[in-house]
């Protein structure tokens, strides 16, 4: 065999064991895993990092840490993750806002959905109640229609902030249902549950990780949940469809993703290792008290569920001219 023949064959073989390495011998020195959040601590996608990225943490064997970069809907986060070239270290929870509502919410962003990110895996879908406050005197959804209707000046929803799904599936309730819902936006949805508790505003399509806890404790009334089936964790309360409202389904979602540009072998590994986090018994409890849905699945899957949910809520934003800058 000549040398030249010998030099190929070795550096193919050599190649092939790179593709074939774990995760942690990618990164020099065991580098941490940078997972950035688009939100402040503290909230859903904040907890729903930290829970996860624990377990991700042991089955990569290297620190998972959690960089929040609050704003601008996510943009802020998604640009930080878009243009870094730490190929293998940085990683960013991209949901519903980043993926299928922004690109219609914004004449123009600092990054590409399609273009600048590769999906690593789904991980958790948050299904929206329809709340109301402690001082609305409707205990059944079919009372609460009749006391909107009977109000000319409209009724106030809360929300997480202009473009949110709490915000955007609100309006698809209005779109459906033709109510008067007249929307107040907040900048988060934590405010936004401090007032609806206290009635400054009357209801909200909240998610589960932020509402089920006053639904459960009684403080809030919750008359239909916007999923396909009803929650084990809150069986007495209808979906939307049962209740006469059909087909509607809406969700605060959020999945992995990691720069364009990551070698397919880190994005196999952190989907594997995603996959796992999603079945442990830690996260799985976890994801109970929140009434939150894993979502495990594979990088295809992911990138088709985002195209479908930006189709889908970008012809509602369109359709009623909603706009973020």
């Amino acid at each position: 065999m000549t040398s030249r023949r010998r030099l190929l064959l070795a550096t193919r073989n050599a190649a092939l064991a790179l593709t074939t390495l774990p995760w942690t011998a990618w990164s020099q020195d065991s580098k941490p895993l940078e997972w950035v959040v688009g939100y402040a601590p503290g909230g859903g996608s904040d907890v729903v990092a930290r829970v996860v990225g624990e377990q991700i943490a042991k089955a990569l064997g290297r620190p998972v840490i959690i960089n929040n970069k609050p704003g601008a809907a996510t943009n802020i986060a998604a640009d930080y993750v878009a243009k870094s070239r730490d190929f293998g270290n940085v990683a960013l929870t991209a949901d519903f806002a980043t993926l299928a509502a922004n690109p219609s919410l914004f004449a123009k962003l600092p990054y590409d959905p399609e273009k600048d990110f590769a999906p690593v895996g789904l991980i958790a879908r948050f299904p929206m109640l329809l709340v109301v406050a402690p001082n609305v005197p409707a205990t059944s959804y079919p009372e609460f229609l009749a006391w909107a209707k009977s109000r000319p000046e409209g009724v106030s929803y809360a929300s997480a902030g202009a473009g949110s799904p709490h915000h955007l599936a609100a309006e698809l309730l209005r779109e459906r249902t033709g109510l008067k819902l007249l929307h107040v936006p907040y900048r988060g949805a934590a405010p936004a549950m401090t007032d609806l508790l206290g009635g400054q505003v009357s209801i909200g399509m909240m998610d589960t990780a932020i509402a089920q806890q006053y639904v459960s404790s009684g403080k809030l009334r919750a008359l239909g949940v916007a999923s396909a089936t009803r929650l084990k964790t809150l069986p007495e309360v209808p979906t939307l469809d049962e209740l006469g409202v059909k087909g509607f389904e809406a969700y605060a979602w959020q999945g992995l993703v990691v720069p364009a540009a990551t070698p397919p072998a880190f994005v196999a590994q952190l989907n594997k290792a995603l996959v796992a986090a999603l079945s442990s018994t830690p996260v799985k409890a976890r994801f109970q008290t929140l009434g939150l849905d894993a979502l495990p699945g594979t990088p295809d899957e992911m990138m088709r569920y985002a195209r479908r949910e930006r189709e889908r809520w970008g012809q509602l934003i369109r359709s009623n001219g909603i706009r973020l800058d």
